[in-house]
């Protein structure tokens, strides 16, 4: 924690530098540079470089346990709320408590599907990531809901009045993603689908996982009901860290879910059996069965990091990295999107063999990846000029043979 914040501090205020990156933060990544030196890693999107701290963090969870055993779990408990307490800061909620660990986005999505006595009326995007697109795929086949896909236009980009439109003057439940992860969308008018999903008595669920990070966040201004995201790529907490945030005004109890477990209840450690069961109160009703608890420290450092920066300036050094190398490419005659506010935190190149132009970019040192035909390049934090350079000279080198 020192560290982060000494390496933050010695930054200075105002934009963020390469220079000064590299001088200051760049240290505190020094086992994957050194893992990665010679290769350039875009694929920040899928899988966040982690911190070293990160190593250390985890040692002292497991501290915790070789010493005190079933004691752990005053330390563990106390990483829960840390947890929390730093999401609710990224997230604009509340307080922490409306911020709910879960190991998968999945995982929330399913709580939130089955609080639901009777089979919902859904709509959602043709553009969730599988996880969820799977979920509520299954449960529409299986008659848990009445699902309603809403498709992109022909460029490719969703339209918030396709989605109003699916509403309807009835709906239970909208899902839909802050950045859609194939393209890198952004839906920046989210207020008309809010509007739509209360006014036909239904509640909507943000995926975050895209947005969480990468520019600032704020559920509680945009009222949505529901958020589900992780730490896996831009908060670089790997798998396993992810979460559901519930709207405090469903944290009165009312709202029950059929995902619970013994952690959901009140005085869990009194081992009391009331019927009905008698639940903790706020968002500690969604816990679940025993939590998976080294996710909470292996996402602390890259958390941390964020808070510290401030997503405003990671914001605006991603926008500037994205657009050099969207020039960078056109430059040498590949096309690219990015750098602009209605876009996340990657580049994309639409090309029907784009999965082989990744495979073809790993060849080369260049690790990327794609989604369909999509070929996604996300620069970080660490990525300086030098690569950017190299990965677009990597890339022309493809054009040729598409």
């Amino acid at each position: 924690m020192r560290d982060i914040a000494a390496a933050v501090a010695a930054l200075g205020p105002g934009p963020l530098t390469e220079a000064g990156v590299q001088a200051h933060v760049a240290p505190l990544f020094s086992r994957v540079r050194a893992a990665w030196r010679g290769r350039i890693y875009l694929a920040n999107h899928s899988l966040g470089r982690p911190l070293d701290a990160t190593d250390d963090d985890l040692r002292e969870g497991m501290a915790a346990w070789y010493a005190e055993l079933g004691g752990a779990w005053d330390a563990w408990f106390a990483e829960m709320t840390a947890f929390r307490t730093r999401l609710a800061r990224l997230l604009g909620a509340a307080r922490p408590d409306c911020v709910v660990p879960k190991t998968s986005a999945g995982q929330g999505l399913r709580a939130i599907l089955n609080t639901f006595d009777t089979p919902p009326r859904v709509v959602a995007t043709r553009g969730e990531f599988d996880s969820l697109d799977l979920i509520l795929r299954e449960y529409a086949r299986r008659g848990r809901i009445a699902l309603t896909l809403v498709g992109p236009r022909a460029d490719g980009l969703f339209a918030t009045g396709d989605i109003v439109a699916a509403i309807g003057a009835r709906s239970d439940l909208v899902v839909v993603s802050q950045v859609m992860f194939n393209t890198g969308q952004r839906l920046t008018d989210l207020a008309p689908v809010v509007a739509a999903a209360h006014a036909a008595g239904g509640r909507v669920l943000l995926d975050v996982y895209h947005a969480l990070g990468v520019f600032p966040v704020d559920v509680a201004a945009l009222d949505v009901d529901f958020a589900v995201g992780g730490s896996y790529k831009y908060l670089r907490g790997g798998p396993g860290a992810c979460y559901l945030y519930l709207h405090p005004r469903h944290l009165d109890g009312k709202l029950r879910t059929l995902d619970t477990g013994w952690f959901a209840k009140r005085d869990p450690f009194r081992y009391q059996r009331p019927d009905p069961p008698l639940l903790a109160e706020g968002g500690d009703a969604f816990l679940e069965s025993t939590p998976a608890v080294m996710p909470l420290y292996q996402a602390r450092a890259g958390q941390m990091l964020a808070l510290a920066l401030g997503v405003d300036r990671l914001r605006v050094q991603s926008l500037a990295q994205q657009q050099r190398l969207v020039a960078l490419l056109e430059e040498r005659g590949v096309p690219a999107v990015g750098g602009t506010e209605d876009r996340g935190a990657f580049v994309t190149v639409t090309h029907p063999q784009a999965e082989a132009w990744a495979d073809a970019l790993a060849a080369a040192g260049v690790v990327t990846d794609a989604r369909g035909c999509h070929l996604r390049l996300c620069p970080d934090l660490l990525t300086t000029e030098v690569e950017l350079t190299a990965a677009a000279d990597a890339a022309a080198r493809l054009r040729p043979s598409g």
